[in-house]
C-alpha cells in the first residue's frame, strides 16, 4: 500500500509520535512518502489564478506543489497529521491545499481520488479536535475523496511529548494504534453519495459554461475526459 503522509509541522512532539504509532501499526507491507510543512512546500498561494486560467504548470510553486500533488494521485492512503493551533489545522497545511483549488470538483478533479482513503490525525491539550480536522476533510471531500477518517487526540497532561506519564502516552499508543489496525489494506475508497452528488452538480454548471460559449480550461478538461459532449 502506497502511504503518503502530509506533515502539518516540522517539530517532532506529539504529533510526529502519534504519526509514528499510526504508521508502525498500519497493516501490510507498506511504502510511506513524507513531506514536513513548511519544508516541503514554503508558499502561500498567490491567487495569481494561473492554475485555473492557464494550468497548474505555471502554478509559481509547482516544483514544491507539483511533487506533494503527483505523490497524492500515486497513493493508496493518504494521511494528515498536525497539531490544532486555536481551534483549526496549521496555517501550513492550509496553504498547501489552497493550491490544489484548480483540483476540486467545481474545476478540474482528479479520476484517481475517487478510489483514495485519506486519515486524519489530530491533537490538542484538551481543546476540541473536530473544527480542525474539518478543514481538511471538507477539502478532501472536494478533491474527490469519500473515504476520510479522522481521530483526535487529547495530551491532557502538557504539550511535551516526553513530560506526559508513561500510562497517558500508553493510553495514547493504544488508542492509535487499534485505530491504525481498523484500515485494511485491500480495501478500497468508492465515490460515495455526497461526492457523486456534488460532481453532478459540477457536472451541470460546467454544461451551462460550455452552452454560454465561454473559454474555459475547465471545460475542455471535462470533455477530454468524457464527462461533457462537445455539441
Amino acid at each position: 500500500m502506497k502511504v503518503v503522509v502530509i506533515n502539518g509541522t516540522e517539530v517532532r512532539g506529539c504529533t510526529y509520535n502519534i504519526k509514528e504509532i499510526f504508521l508502525k501499526n498500519l497493516a501490510g507491507d507498506n511504502e510511506i512518502t513524507e513531506f514536513y510543512l513548511p519544508r516541503d512546500n514554503p508558499h502561500f498561494c498567490m491567487g495569481c489564478k494561473n492554475c485555473f486560467f492557464t494550468g497548474e504548470a505555471d502554478c509559481p510553486h509547482v516544483d514544491t506543489v507539483g511533487p506533494i500533488w503527483q505523490a497524492l494521485v500515486e497513493s493508496d492512503l493518504i494521511v494528515f497529521a498536525y497539531p490544532v493551533y486555536v481551534l483549526r489545522t496549521t496555517g501550513q497545511v492550509k496553504a498547501l491545499l489552497d493550491h490544489f483549488g484548480c483540483r476540486w470538483l467545481v474545476h478540474r478533479p482528479e479520476p484517481a481520488m475517487f478510489s483514495k482513503r485519506a486519515v486524519i490525525l489530530t491533537q490538542s491539550i484538551g481543546a476540541p479536535n473536530r473544527a480542525a480536522q474539518k478543514d481538511v476533510k471538507t477539502s478532501l471531500s472536494w478533491l474527490g475523496v469519500t473515504s476520510i477518517k479522522c481521530l483526535g487526540m487529547g495530551m491532557i497532561e502538557g504539550v511535551i511529548w516526553e513530560e506526559l506519564s508513561e500510562a497517558r502516552r500508553a493510553k495514547i499508543e493504544t488508542k492509535v494504534a487499534r485505530f491504525a489496525r481498523g484500515i485494511k489494506p485491500t480495501e478500497q475508497g468508492r465515490k460515495g453519495l455526497l461526492v457523486r452528488m456534488k460532481f453532478q452538480l459540477c457536472k451541470l454548471m460546467q454544461r451551462r459554461v460550455l452552452k454560454k460559449g465561454i473559454p474555459s480550461l475547465d471545460v475542455d478538461y471535462w470533455i477530454e475526459k468524457g464527462w461533457l459532449k462537445c455539441t
